[in-house]
């Protein structure tokens, strides 16, 4: 069977090649998957920018010095060697950029499976997890956009706001959000907007989207990134930054000085411009991961518990989301190449969600 490949430089994002292969027979233990459809956003970037580090390129093969950035969508199974897994069913989770995937299914359940390959046994178990479909009982396919689209987003949201809860907010009066528009800030906001003991929130952005985020209604304040002066230095703050804008976050530290109290980097909304400055406050900033906040709370509280918990935010601010995002739809691997690039130069507008079909 062939099957077709999206890869990028590890070294050059911008530098990518369409991959064609043939698939053999599979092993008994497997499942062959047919991806249908995937969400791509500025958070997939993220996952090639720091996939050295974090692992993220370890999850699908490439050729030699390529990479397949991961992407959240949905896959049929068309073929299946394993006894509890039957051909037709439908998965979320975990895909490459690509047509097809095989999988080799461990700890099934109703409602999910973990897939056992042998390079992805030691990669957090949270990408290795696909949920069932059909066994899911709230299931809604109506929300297959949003899923795809926010629940990996929204997923980050709520882990940010119950880490800095959890942390008592580090003793900070205000949280200062660059990035504003992004969806996973947005998300956030979302969060602490519904949480009358929450600090004041903040949001940062460009002039250009500062009416939109405005609009939008969740946050205390919003500035522009011209404007960094104007937040209360008075106040002991933290930053949550979706940006990765070194030049503002080592402006920001600048400004608030002994009032920082911790800033928490999420993603790289600013490609362009990761190097942090000369004031940024190292010894009181910290990568944020969020599989790795799940664990901890999975130890917490037991199996499943924050995860129902981050899909009953995701669902009601997912419909919420509604009034203001709109789906774009494109099809097959050169229209991902074109919308890809899109993507990375950040040249989307906030309130459009981009979808890709293979």
């Amino acid at each position: 069977m062939n099957a077709s490949q999206f890869e990028v430089s590890k070294e050059n994002l911008s530098d990518t090649q369409i991959v064609e292969t043939s698939i053999g027979e599979i092993d008994d233990g497997q499942i062959l998957c047919k991806v249908d459809r995937f969400a791509l956003t500025a958070n997939n970037i993220t996952y090639g920018v720091v996939g050295e580090k974090i692992g993220y390129w370890q999850f699908f093969p490439a050729t030699a010095g390529r990479g397949v950035i991961p992407v959240w969508g949905f896959a049929d199974v068309i073929e299946s060697r394993h006894p509890d897994i039957a051909s037709g069913e439908r998965l979320y989770g975990y895909f490459p950029m690509a047509t097809h995937i095989v999988l080799q299914p461990d700890k099934i359940s109703d409602q999910r499976l973990l897939d056992a390959s042998p390079h992805r046994r030691k990669l957090p178990p949270v990408y290795n997890s696909y949920a069932r479909t059909g066994g899911e009982q709230y299931y809604d396919p109506t929300m297959d956009d949003e899923r795809m689209l926010l629940f990996p987003l929204y997923a980050t949201s709520f882990c940010l706001y119950d880490y800095f809860k959890d942390n008592e907010y580090f003793g900070a009066t205000q949280v200062i959000v660059p990035s504003a528009s992004s969806k996973t800030a947005i998300g956030l906001a979302y969060a602490l907007k519904a949480d009358p003991d929450s600090p004041a929130s903040v949001g940062v952005t460009s002039s250009g989207n500062e009416q939109a985020v405005k609009n939008l209604d969740l946050y205390d304040s919003v500035c522009t990134y011209d404007t960094l002066t104007d937040i209360d230095s008075s106040q002991p703050s933290v930053i949550i930054d979706m940006s990765g804008n070194g030049t503002v976050l080592s402006n920001l530290h600048e400004h608030l000085g002994d009032n920082m109290r911790f800033t928490s980097n999420v993603g790289l909304t600013h490609l362009d411009d990761n190097e942090m400055g000369p004031s940024f406050i190292r010894e009181r900033s910290e990568m944020f991961f969020a599989p790795g906040h799940i664990q901890k709370r999975a130890a917490d509280w037991g199996p499943g518990v924050f995860e129902g918990k981050a899909i009953k935010f995701w669902h009601e601010a997912a419909t919420k989301s509604r009034s203001w995002l709109a789906f774009d739809h494109y099809s097959g691997m050169e229209a991902l190449e074109d919308i890809y690039q899109q993507v990375l130069a950040g040249r989307v507008s906030p309130d459009r969600g981009v979808i890709v079909s293979m």
